[in-house]
Parts: C-alpha cells; structure tokens; sequence
C-alpha cells in the first residue's frame, strides 16, 4: 500500500513539475498568429505554410533605451509579443540599460526564472527570499558576471557607476510577465484601500496617500 502512495506522489510531482512552465513544443515550431479571435493559454500558431524568416527575426536590440526617467533605466523587452517565432519556445530575453546610478526597481517575473549578465559597469543586484525568513541575497557584479534570480522571487538591479551600464538577461517563458512593487501596490486601478497599506506598511494614511498620488 505504501509503495502504491508513494508512486501516486511521484506522479503528482512529476505532473506538477511538467506543468509548471511554458508548454513544450509538438512540432518545430508554433510562430504566434497575435491576430487570431481564438483564446487559449499562450498563443495561437500561424499556419506552418505562411511562416517567414521575419517570424524568427528581432532587430534593435543593440539600441540604448531611453533611461531619462524617474527611476533611471530602461527595459527592452524580446518576448512573444515582438518576437512570434519564440511561441511555445519558453525562452525569452531583455535588454536592460542603466543611467548612472539608476535601478531596475523591485520586481517578481510570476512565469519565469532570470539569468542577467553585465555586459557593461557595475551592478548592485539582489532578490529576496518568501516569507517567513524573507532573506536578503545579494551581491555586486562587474562586467562578464552572470547571475540568476529564481522565478517569482522579487528582485532589483541597482547601477553603482558614474557612467551607463548595460544588462542582457534571459528568461525561462515566452511571456514572464513583470509585476513592478511599487506600481502594482501604490499604482493599482482602482486604488487599493489607504487602510489595508497604511497597516500593512506601518505609515500614516496620509503618507500612503502621498506615495499613491506619485503612481
């Protein structure tokens, strides 16, 4: 009887795990068809027979966003969106440029796992673990250094140079998805109640109110 539960667990847990990410693919490739009416989880493929080069092809990624903003840096972004040939690939890819002293502020990927390489100054990077221990891991980073931030813990990238920096890094779906902190809680539409976040972060209501109007 043991041996019965313990193969329907590993069952379940192989299930859990085979359905955790992106699906696989079941042909050589399903190029995303954005101008289909049909819903699905993902998106629908082109028919095989109108596929070009193009589906396959991004161009740009060299460019320099614009980081002239408050928070000093900029995300291009190279998902199935911009790119149709990665649909049912499970991997994506972002440029990310840093003014000096600018951060990619915290964030969660709810469908992906990161792997950001520098490819040009230094890097103050960090995620944090889940509750309870809610441990900060962290660590500076110089040119050709690679590190990993696992799928839906937060995590931030702060440049620490005088000049512009620059981060390629590469996630595990074709759409990871972004939620931004500071947007999602004090920037939500409607706005979330000004009693559940003053309680929730200790503050007065009219300090929550006064980070909401910013948002």
């Amino acid at each position: 009887m043991m041996s019965r539960f313990l193969i329907f667990g590993l069952l379940l847990t192989t299930c859990s795990i085979a359905f955790a990410s992106d699906p696989s693919p079941l042909q050589d490739f399903c190029v995303a068809d954005p101008n289909s009416p049909v819903f699905v989880n993902g998106v629908v493929c082109k028919d095989a027979k109108l596929v070009k080069a193009d589906d396959f092809l991004f161009r740009g990624l060299h460019l320099m966003g614009n980081t002239h903003n408050d928070v000093g840096s900029n995300v291009t972004s190279v998902t199935v969106a911009q790119l149709p040939g990665l649909n049912t690939l499970g991997i994506s890819m972002v440029r990310i440029d840093f003014a000096p002293w600018g951060i990619n502020p915290p964030h969660t990927h709810p469908r992906a796992t990161e792997v950001l390489t520098v490819i040009e100054g230094r890097l103050l990077v960090g995620f944090v673990t889940s509750n309870p221990e809610n441990r900060l891991i962290t660590q500076v980073l110089e040119k050709g250094d690679v590190f990993v931030f696992p799928q839906g813990l937060i995590h931030f990238q702060k440049n620490i140079g005088n000049g512009y920096a620059l981060a390629i890094a590469g996630l595990s779906s074709q759409n990871p998805g972004v939620i931004t902190i500071a947007n999602a809680v004090f920037g939500s539409n409607p706005d979330i109640d000004v009693d559940v976040l003053a309680k929730a972060f200790q503050v007065d209501i009219k300090v929550v109110q006064q980070i909401q109007s910013k948002f």
